[in-house]
């Protein structure tokens, strides 16, 4: 029997534009808008492995409220956890406490509309 795999990550947005642009290059991901118009669609480049995930950014009228639910876990593809967090400070995302002791094996970030995720020091087994 066949089990279910994820495809897509979607997240309400606020700002389309803006969101795209930071996912986009946080990810190095494709923007691709809606027809309509509305959303953005994020495509993995070409040379990413089978099964990476897809984003939707879909627009919503009202605010983040309270520390995310769920949120992606992230790994630099190329150099290190610091570096990466850096270069992500750099596209517009800000640190974000969710009560972490300091001696956990990832740093928490906030996208720029406060949305939480985090970098992993070191790619999970």
């Amino acid at each position: 029997m066949a089990a279910s795999t994820f495809s897509q990550w979607t997240l309400d947005v606020r700002d389309v534009d803006l969101m795209s642009r930071f996912w986009s290059a946080a990810l190095g991901y494709r923007i691709d808008r809606d027809d309509e118009g509305d959303g953005a669609h994020l495509w993995p480049p070409d040379d990413a492995p089978a099964g990476a995930l897809s984003v939707w950014l879909q627009p919503s009228a009202g605010p983040k409220h309270g520390k995310n639910r769920n949120h992606p876990d992230l790994v630099a593809a190329a150099g290190t956890a610091h570096a990466e967090v850096e270069r992500l400070l750099s596209l517009g995302a800000t640190r974000a406490d969710v009560g972490q002791t300091g001696r956990e094996g990832f740093t928490v970030l906030a996208d720029p509309e406060g949305n939480e995720f985090c970098v992993l020091h070191h790619r999970s087994p």
